[in-house]
């Protein structure tokens, strides 16, 4: 499975962005899919993961929850994370991954993406 993430970019704090991550390859409708985001000195940090078993499922992380949501094009093999009111914090590359009931756990997902920047100025 190949991902590839595109949307990042420099914003304002307050503002928005979409990223997109299509998958290619030998995709699996079954695969979670994710987003985790790593600054410069930081852990990395889970944003948020999308499941299409059983209907969707999603989780985010707790300093995005009511910002962020994560929606997912099956016909397009495309998932996409909507950001909303950015802030300084949220500076940070963000990668996308795709794993077998992965969740929230980056060790879980076997395959990422490079990633995308994504900057907020304040």
């Amino acid at each position: 499975v190949q991902l590839q993430a595109s949307g990042g970019g420099l914003v304002e704090a307050g503002g928005s962005l979409r990223l997109s991550c299509a998958a290619s390859g030998r995709t699996n409708s079954n695969y979670d899919m994710g987003w985790f985001r790593q600054a410069p000195g930081k852990e990395r940090e889970f944003v948020a993961a999308i499941r299409r078993r059983s209907g969707v499922s999603t989780w985010f992380g707790d300093s995005v929850k009511g910002r962020f949501t994560i929606s997912i094009d099956n016909a397009r093999n495309t998932v996409y994370l909507q950001m909303n009111n950015l802030n300084p914090e949220d500076t940070a590359g963000y990668h996308c991954a795709a794993g077998w009931l992965a969740g929230g756990s980056p060790g879980a997902y076997n395959f990422w993406g490079r990633g995308t920047q994504v900057t907020v100025s304040s």
